[in-house]
Order: structure tokens, then C-alpha cells, then sequence
């Protein structure tokens, strides 16, 4: 026992230094560390220069927990009625958003042969974008309180809703189920989503002001706690943890808001680093080759899309060419829901997973550094 939690520790100080080695040398060149925890991960991973015997169960937990709080800490910025402002005058976009981003996907599963639900299953893979990256990109940039930003989150709160519809859907249809259980998978993820978001904008201010306290330690334990419970209902319910956590920030107001966000900015900093490089372990580089042509022809398509998918979602926020170039960029990563996705797909699909791993990391790399070079 003495030994096993020797060895945890160990590793997890290795890597958190590791990571800060990484972070110290972005700064310098002036890039983002997202792409290099990434690459870290892949080199460290399965299949990587070198196997490092990482606990991987207790890092996946800090990764996890990083895309809680970078979702959290956008809901921060923004009030329950600007949220239902912003969705209200999003929807328009959000179909954009489809059309534009998911159709590349279906068509390349069709056109590589794939059964017509494999290629519905790649479409999901190239339409989300990564919530967690886009939020990480959106902060070390300094662009939160931008005008292009609320276009931005609009869009991604409307994939995020849009999966409590799909992946039931899928998983249904994968395996084999009724009419009659499709349809009661579909609604109960609705009926949660709806409840949560109901909550957070009509009882956030009570929340608030029942959680408010002037000890930094009672605050901290208590938003930490509503998050994961709140994650863990969702999650229960087939329902995106990552619009859980988005919606206990936006349910949260008032000095308590700055308060957490002064407390919270250094756990959403140590935990993100850990899901990006988490995320890298995942991916096993002996499936890239293969499926390289695949994932760069369909990232070279989807990254123009989601430019142009941010380009119609600013068109009405009275904000410059630049801007709304900006906001396209940022939308660009895709990552955690289009492996999920991927994962569904490989039962009747053994490739996709290779493909969407490829296609996942070209645009986990590319998408911070345009983030940066515009």
C-alpha cells in the first residue's frame, strides 16, 4: 500500500512538473501550451517514445474534473438572462453550425464505405467542438470579455445541449432499441436539461446568496461540490457533464462570482493542463499514419467551416471582419465529445477510432496556434 501511493505521488508530481517545464517554454515562444501537452501525452502514452507507468484512472479524474472548471468558469462570466438572450438569438446559428460541420462528416464516412450509422457517427465527430479547449484557448488569450465571445459560447452551449439529444439517440440505435426506448432516452435527457437550465437562470440568485460566505474555504468546498454533483446528475442522465458545470457558473452571481473566480482560476489552471495532456495519453501514434490522409483532408474542410460556422454567429454582434475571424478560429479544436462519439462507433466501424483520433489531434494543435497567429 505504502509503496502504490509512493509511486502515485511520484508520478503525479513528475508530471504536474513536467507540464509547468512545458507551460515555461510556451510562454517563452509566445504560444499556446495546449498543443504541447497534447504531444506530451502522445509521447508518453500507449504506443508512445516512452511507456511512463502512470496511474491512468486517478489522472482521468483530474482530467475530467479540469473540463468541469473551464466550463464552470465561463458560466462565470455571463448571467442566466444573457444566457437565454444569447440561445434565444443563436438558434439560427447553431443550424448553421450543423449544416456546415456535420455534413463534411457524414459524407466522408459515405464515401469511405462506411454503413450509413458509422457515417452519421463520424458527422457527430467532425460537427462539436471542444468546449474545454475552445474555454482554455478563449482565457489565456484574454478574449472572455470580448464582443465576439458570447456568439462563441452561444454556439458551443448549443452543441453541448444538442448531445443531451444525440448520443442517446445513437446509443439506441446501436444498440438496437424500439421506437418506445429511443424516444424515452431522448426525453429524459431533455427533461433534465431543460430543469437544469430552468434552475440556473430563475433560482441562480438564491443560490448565490445561500452560498455567499466570507470564509474563502467554506466557498471553495461548497461551488466545488455543487459542480460535481451537479456533473454527476447529468452524467447519470446521459447528459454532458461539461453543460452541467456551464450552467452552475451562469447560476452563480454577485460578489460571490468574483470570489470564486479568484479562487477557482488556479484549480481550472493545474486540472485543465491535466486533461490536454490526458487526452494526448489516449491516442495510440502506431493508428496515425494510417488514417493521417483522412483526418488532415477532413480537418482541412472542418476548420474552414467552423471559421465560417463563427463567422454567421457574429454577423449580428456589431463587431469587425477580425473579430468575427477570431470567433471562427477559436471554434476550430475539436476533442473530448468527438472521441466519446468515436468510442460508440468502433463497434460497427473498427477504423473510426484511428480516424477520429487523427482528425482530433491534427485540430487540437492547429486550432490554438491559428487562435494565437490571428
Amino acid at each position: 500500500m505504502q509503496s502504490e501511493l509512493a509511486r502515485l505521488l511520484i508520478e503525479l508530481g513528475g508530471a504536474i512538473v513536467g507540464l509547468a517545464l512545458l507551460a515555461r517554454f510556451a510562454s517563452r515562444i509566445g504560444l499556446p501550451a495546449i498543443p504541447l501537452y497534447l504531444l506530451a501525452g502522445l509521447a508518453l502514452g500507449n504506443g508512445g517514445f516512452v511507456r511512463l507507468p502512470l496511474s491512468e484512472h486517478f489522472i482521468h479524474v483530474g482530467a475530467e474534473i479540469g473540463v468541469l472548471l473551464l466550463l464552470f468558469m465561463l458560466g462565470l462570466e455571463y448571467t442566466g438572462e444573457e444566457l437565454v438572450r444569447n440561445l434565444r438569438l443563436g438558434f439560427g446559428s447553431g443550424a448553421v453550425d450543423f449544416a456546415l460541420n456535420f455534413v463534411p462528416g457524414l459524407a466522408a464516412g459515405l464515401l469511405l464505405g462506411w454503413k450509413p450509422l458509422a457515417a452519421v457517427l463520424l458527422g457527430g465527430v467532425t460537427w462539436i467542438s471542444s468546449s474545454g479547449i475552445v474555454a482554455k484557448v478563449l482565457g489565456d488569450l484574454g478574449r472572455l470579455s470580448n464582443r465576439e465571445t458570447p456568439p462563441v459560447l452561444t454556439v458551443l452551449v448549443l452543441e453541448d445541449l444538442a448531445m443531451a439529444v444525440y448520443l442517446p439517440l445513437v446509443g439506441a440505435l446501436l444498440t438496437g432499441g424500439s421506437a418506445g426506448k429511443i424516444t424515452g432516452a431522448v426525453a429524459i435527457a431533455l427533461a433534465v436539461v431543460i430543469a437544469v437550465l430552468l434552475a440556473a437562470v430563475r433560482f441562480g440568485g438564491a443560490v448565490s446568496r445561500l452560498a455567499a460566505h466570507e470564509s474563502d474555504e467554506i466557498i471553495l468546498l461548497t461551488i466545488l461540490g455543487s459542480i460535481l454533483i451537479v456533473a454527476g446528475i447529468a452524467q447519470k442522465f446521459q447528459v454532458s457533464t461539461a453543460i452541467g458545470a456551464f450552467l452552475v457558473g451562469i447560476a452563480v452571481s454577485g460578489p460571490i462570482a468574483e470570489q470564486s473566480h479568484r479562487l477557482f482560476a488556479p484549480l481550472r489552471d493545474l486540472f485543465a493542463a491535466t486533461f490536454f495532456f490526458f487526452f494526448g495519453l489516449q491516442i495510440d501514434p502506431a493508428s496515425l499514419p494510417r488514417a493521417l490522409p483522412v483526418g488532415l483532408a477532413l480537418a482541412a474542410v472542418t476548420i474552414l467551416t467552423k471559421i465560417a460556422t463563427g463567422y454567421v454567429a457574429t454577423a449580428k454582434s456589431g463587431v469587425g471582419r477580425r473579430e468575427r475571424l477570431r470567433a471562427g478560429v477559436a471554434l476550430t479544436p475539436r476533442g473530448e465529445f468527438s472521441i466519446v462519439i468515436a468510442g460508440l462507433g468502433t463497434a460497427i466501424q473498427p477504423s473510426m477510432d484511428e480516424v477520429a483520433a487523427a482528425y482530433v489531434l491534427i485540430t487540437a494543435i492547429f486550432g490554438p496556434v491559428l487562435a494565437r497567429v490571428v
